[in-house]
This record gives structure tokens, C-alpha cells and sequence, in this order.
């Protein structure tokens, strides 16, 4: 049988576990690929830490240009991570025609056109089903499955530790920071975890799904995030009462010639499918003119789900060379005609109906106050609820509004939170109610 052979640069938790699924599943994959798919050359600069995982040393180097020059490895995976040296010795494998695979998320959301165009550019595949939703087969999903339809809207669940956290405070009451403590101690979030949490990480896969689903890469800057740090377990319970669960979602919707990407804790209601993904796992919506609605499901981290997903991409390529195929695969899948673009429609065009959580004095004309600065900006107030006060003397006065726009939303609050009446800041959190 022939030998197809990989180089990896990066042999951390998501290394080990490519190494593993390539040790454990040898035959399977020789039988799928057609060829034997081995590993030639491993780099990292720690070589002596135990990966829990048994291999020959003598694949080991130091040197990730060994790998990137060695004329028999074909395939070379990126697990390093970071921006700057990955980048690098991704161009340079694909300078060296070698196919490409990778999960670095921030990467391809942030440099992703340079490195698309270089794949174009030297005719090789770039790989990187690794880098959204762990072992979840999303970007195959989008470049293969879903192929044949119009995209019309993705919504998804993209970060395990947030879900989890806000699982736990939505479950067992318990304060955000009592939550991420726990997340800390169990190792499900880093210490501190602050890319998880402020929707940095959600955000750089949204990039990466909004640019598969309408086939121009997006600029990372370009999608709104919004974190989870300002949410308390009271408007959690809140948001309950109206008949809402509070998620941190991930959106991107086609709008004619824009689309929406944006990152933020938003209220769905109880009985949407997404409402119901806890715990650390992972949930992506999407909805194409012919399939309908789609929803995949799976564990979004972790060593052998992302592990499988590299090898995933690693198999996909390992046939394309044995078959002989000529040509490389677009990295998005195809690309739109030079002439077309499409751009992200600024935040503060969004229209969606609003929570407000307001903090005010319990004196009389307060809410008429608040209301009417709401009116000024063209806010209609759907339903409310006021709270008994609080210890400082304050009271919660919970609203939902029907749809209003972003920036009058923006404008109003700042408004309503200088008035002398108000105690605290207003939490504002959106609200996608539309349904499946």
C-alpha cells in the first residue's frame, strides 16, 4: 500500500490528540483513504512533557522548518497556535506546494484572506474544519453539504465555556464569579478566561462561518462582540419569567447586499432548540433555501473531538493525493465574482426587541420619566415588571420592548442612566425572537 506522510508543527493537547486518532484508527483510515497516511516529522519546542499518547521520539524535532522542507512529507498540519510564527510557516509549506491544515481560529479570522489567496495563489488545499465547533463538521458542512443552497442565516452556540458558565447560573443560581471560579477549578475554562468570556472567541468563528457561508472572507474587526461578564443570575431569572433562556449566540444573517455578524448574550425563547444546548457544548442553527432548517451538535473543544476534526481534513486530502486530483479545492468553497462584495452592516443599524434591567429610586413618576425618554426614541415598551427594592433602596424596574433600532437604543439609555433617579447602570440585552 502507499504512504501518504504528515508533518505537524505544534504538539500540544490538540496534537496529541491528532497523533492518537492517526495511531489508534491506522487501519480505518487506510482503508478509507486507499493509502496509509503516516506521520513523518513532529515539531515542538518541548519535547520531553509526557502527551499521554505512545509514538516513536524519533519523529520529534525542534525545528518546524525541518517539517515544512522535508521533500516526503506532502501534508502539514498547524497546531501551534498564536498569529505571527503560524502564519509564517503556513505560507512557507505553501510556498513549498504542500496542502495545508490548521485550527487556529484567530488566525484565519484575522489574516484569513492572505492566506486563502495564497492557497489559490500556489494551487494548494487549505484545510481547517478544526477551527469552529471542535468535533462538530461544520465547515464541511458548509463547503460540502450545504453546497447547493443560499445561505440564509446562521446562528450558533460557539464558545463551551461561556454555555457553561451561564448554564450554572441559570441552573443553580449561583453569581458569575462563583460560576468561572468552578469553570477554573474543574479545568473547563484558563485561568483567567478571558477570550471565552469577553466573546472574542465566539467572534473569530463567527468570522470564519460568516465568511463559508457567503464566500468572501469578513474583516474580524468588522463583527460586533459582547461579552457575558455584565450578566447577573436575576436577570437570568428575569429573563425566565418573561419565558426566555439567555445564551451567548453567535449570528450572521443575510440582509440583500450586507449581513449581520455580531457576538452577544442574547434571550431566546424556552422552547428554541438552542435554548436547551448546556453544559460545555457546542450548537450551530442554519437555515439554506432548499434544506430548511439544519442543526449540528456536538462537544466544541477538547482533545480528541478536535483532534478528530484535523484528521478529518488530513483524510480528505490524504484521498485527493492518492486519487491523483488535479486542482485545488477553494478554501471557502468558491469564491464571489471580484466584483462583488458584500459588507457587515454596522451595529447600529440592528433592529430586535430589547430587555432593559433600569435601577431607580422607588419615588413617584419614575417610570412615566423613563418611558417617556424611551418614546423620544421611538422605544415601545411591550411589557413590565417591577421588582421589590433592592438593599441600597433602589428598584428593578424589567422591561421588554417591541423592535427598536441599536443606535435610538444607545442613545436612549445614555440618556435615562444620567437622570438623577437612576442608581446603577441599565443592562440592556438583545433579544432574537424570531422563530425556527
Amino acid at each position: 500500500m502507499s504512504k501518504i506522510n504528515v508533518g505537524i508543527i505544534g504538539f500540544g493537547t490538540v496534537g496529541a490528540g491528532v497523533v492518537e486518532v492517526l495511531t489508534a484508527n491506522r487501519e480505518i483510515i487506510a482503508n478509507r483513504v486507499g493509502s496509509e497516511v503516516a506521520i513523518q516529522r513532529i515539531a515542538d519546542l518541548d519535547l520531553e512533557s509526557d502527551r499521554g499518547v505512545a509514538m516513536d521520539r524519533d519523529l520529534l524535532t525542534r525545528d518546524a522548518v525541518e517539517v515544512i522542507n522535508d521533500p516526503d512529507i506532502q501534508i502539514v498540519v498547524e497546531l501551534m497556535g498564536g498569529l505571527d510564527k503560524a502564519r509564517e510557516f503556513i505560507l512557507r509549506a505553501m510556498a513549498q506546494k504542500k496542502h495545508v491544515v490548521t485550527a487556529n481560529k484567530a488566525l484565519l479570522a484575522e489574516h484569513g484572506k492572505e492566506i486563502f489567496d495564497a492557497a489559490r495563489e500556489y494551487g494548494v488545499t487549505l484545510g481547517f474544519e478544526a477551527s469552529v465547533g471542535g468535533g462538530i463538521p461544520i465547515i464541511g458542512a458548509l463547503k460540502n453539504g450545504l453546497s447547493a443552497n443560499h445561505i440564509h442565516n446562521c446562528m450558533g452556540i460557539l464558545n463551551g465555556t461561556s454555555n457553561y458558565i451561564l448554564t450554572r447560573m441559570t441552573q443553580d443560581g449561583l453569581p458569575y464569579a462563583r460560576v468561572v471560579q468552578d469553570a477554573v477549578d474543574l479545568g473547563f475554562a484558563e485561568d483567567p478566561p478571558t477570550l471565552d468570556v469577553d466573546g472574542t472567541d465566539a467572534a473569530h468563528k463567527l468570522t470564519i462561518i460568516t465568511s463559508m457561508a457567503f464566500g468572501e472572507p469578513i474583516p474580524f474587526d468588522a463583527v460586533y462582540r459582547e461579552g457575558i461578564t455584565a450578566l447577573t443570575p436575576d436577570d437570568i431569572r428575569y429573563a425566565g419569567e418573561f419565558g426566555y433562556s439567555v445564551k451567548l449566540l453567535a449570528i450572521t444573517k443575510e440582509l440583500g447586499d450586507k449581513v449581520e455578524a455580531r457576538v452577544h448574550p442574547a434571550m431566546i425563547p424556552k422552547d428554541h432548540i438552542l435554548a436547551n444546548v448546556n453544559e460545555a457544548f457546542n450548537a450551530i442553527y442554519i437555515e439554506g433555501d432548499f434544506v430548511g432548517p439544519n442543526l449540528y451538535y456536538g462537544l466544541g473543544a477538547g482533545r480528541k473531538p478536535t483532534g478528530s476534526a484535523v484528521c478529518s481534513d488530513i483524510i480528505s486530502l490524504a484521498r485527493r493525493i492518492h486519487s491523483g486530483a488535479s486542482g485545488a479545492i477553494p478554501a471557502l468553497g468558491y469564491m464571489r465574482p471580484p466584483q462583488a462584495h458584500i459588507q457587515v452592516q454596522p451595529m447600529d443599524a440592528l433592529t430586535t426587541p430589547y430587555y432593559f434591567r433600569f435601577s431607580a429610586l422607588d419615588s413617584p413618576g419614575v417610570l412615566s420619566k423613563i418611558s417617556g425618554i424611551l418614546a423620544d426614541y421611538r422605544i415601545s415598551i411591550a411589557s413590565v415588571m417591577q421588582k421589590g427594592r433592592e438593599k441600597k433602596g433602589s428598584v428593578p424596574i424589567v422591561t421588554l420592548t417591541h423592535e427598536a433600532v441599536e443606535q435610538d437604543v444607545q442613545r436612549a439609555i445614555a440618556l435615562i442612566d444620567d437622570l438623577p433617579v437612576v442608581t446603577d447602570r441599565t443592562v440592556v440585552i438583545r433579544v432574537e425572537d424570531s422563530p425556527l
